[in-house]
């Protein structure tokens, strides 16, 4: 006989992973660099003395300079006749997360946005989601998603000596996997674009400055399309907790039994988690995104 446990940590993780992907697809008309937005305001030119630039000693080396662009996003650029778009607003702006949202429900539907997205902040929370996906740990308070109360189960072998994710679970997965799929990508290609100078700023402001989000994008995408599909049971083990203060929130205490498996990237054990068919269908997702974000 089986025994199921339940526990609520990974569908809202998944959201997050198709949805911020999905949105984040660049470009793919041209690969000139993104060029930031004229100044609001000129200023008059100011004339300063010529400064003799100063000798560098053999001890202090030149500061590095920041990392050419791998993969540019093209500017947008009006069309002849076109309606004039609205200006963009700074990401600091009190009405950035509006104007975001606004972009947001045009592409995903107001049911589907108020479901799912965490609007405050939503640049900034995607940015940090996509960056920590490749990492070993990405914090559920930065997720851009709402946390699903559905709950994730397992289940023990006849003998009890085993417990591995129940074959079940992925169904609950599959209705989240099918609204990734069926988000318009030509859409979210102009979205990406459009709000381009946000994502980069955003990473930026994360500690990255003079680095180019949009590659760091194609990292994160390579890494995950790397993750092997895993069709046999994976078994899990529920962390033993040390101290007199007991454990009311087991569901978080959940790893994979196999050290290898669990030494993988949050982003890589999420697709493990979601079941194999829904893997490769969130892979083949992942495959086309890549194609449109990195120069070809």
């Amino acid at each position: 006989m089986t025994q199921r446990r339940q526990t609520s940590r990974f569908p809202a993780f998944l959201i997050a992973l198709g949805i911020v992907v999905a949105l984040i697809v660049a470009g793919y008309l041209g690969w000139q660099r993104f060029k930031p937005p004229e100044e609001l305001a000129a200023t008059a030119p100011v004339e300063t003395p010529a400064v003799q630039p100063t000798p560098i000693s053999p001890e202090t080396p030149p500061a590095p300079s920041p990392p050419a662009i791998e993969h540019p996003v093209e500017t947008l650029v009006a069309e002849e006749g076109a309606e004039k778009q609205t200006p963009l607003p700074a990401l600091a702006d009190a009405g950035a997360d509006a104007f975001v949202t606004e972009r947001l429900t045009e592409l995903l539907t107001r049911r589907n946005v108020l479901t799912f997205l965490q609007l405050d902040g939503f640049v900034r929370r995607a940015v940090a989601t996509v960056d920590n996906l490749a990492r070993a740990q990405a914090p559920v308070m930065v997720w851009p998603v709402n946390p699903t109360p559905q709950r994730f189960s397992t289940q023990r072998s006849a003998g009890g000596t085993e417990e591995t994710i129940h074959p079940d679970n992925a169904k609950r997965y599959a209705p989240f996997v099918t609204l990734i799929e069926s988000v318009d990508t030509a859409k979210a290609v102009a979205l990406y674009r459009r709000l381009y100078p946000l994502f980069q700023q955003a990473y930026e402001e994360l500690g990255f400055p003079g680095r180019y989000f949009n590659d760091r994008l194609v990292q994160v995408l390579d890494h995950l399309i790397a993750t092997p599909v895993r069709n046999e049971p994976l078994a899990v083990t529920l962390v033993e907790v040390k101290g007199e203060v007991p454990s009311t929130r087991p569901w978080v205490r959940y790893e994979f039994a196999d050290p290898a498996l669990e030494d993988l990237s949050a982003g890589q054990k999420i697709l493990l988690r979601i079941g194999p068919e829904n893997h490769r269908r969130l892979q083949a997702k992942l495959v086309d995104i890549r194609g449109r974000v990195a120069r070809r």
